[in-house]
């Protein structure tokens, strides 16, 4: 997965939007107006950090301890940063994206 990719399947999901509110290196993605994924345009290997589970995000950087980390400047608790290295398969990626959309959108109350 590319920028390119992450962006388009980002924007694919429900009620997305992007936006550069801190700064014009990180690019973030937002549903309802609450972030799901935030994602540096500077970093080799491409990385991004999505919001997760906290147990499964535990389980997570366990399996994959060279690819997914405590969420860089983020609350280590909810949030995982994703290394785009190899390791991972472009569908692992997409649910990564998926799973944390949904959790964001989870917590959003219906008007």
């Amino acid at each position: 997965m590319n920028i390119e990719e992450l962006r388009d399947y980002c924007l694919s999901l429900h009620e997305v939007g992007e936006s550069f509110p801190f700064g014009e290196d990180t690019l973030v993605f937002k549903t309802r107006n609450k972030i799901f994924l935030l994602v540096s345009l500077s970093s080799l290997p491409l990385q991004f950090n999505v919001k997760c589970n906290p147990e499964h995000a535990v389980t997570l950087r366990e399996q994959y301890p060279s690819c997914i980390l405590p969420g860089y400047h983020m609350n280590k608790k909810h949030w995982n940063t994703i290394i785009v290295d190899g390791t991972l398969s472009k569908r692992q990626l997409e649910q990564f994206i998926k799973d944390s959309h949904r959790l964001v959108m989870g917590k959003i109350k219906r008007t």
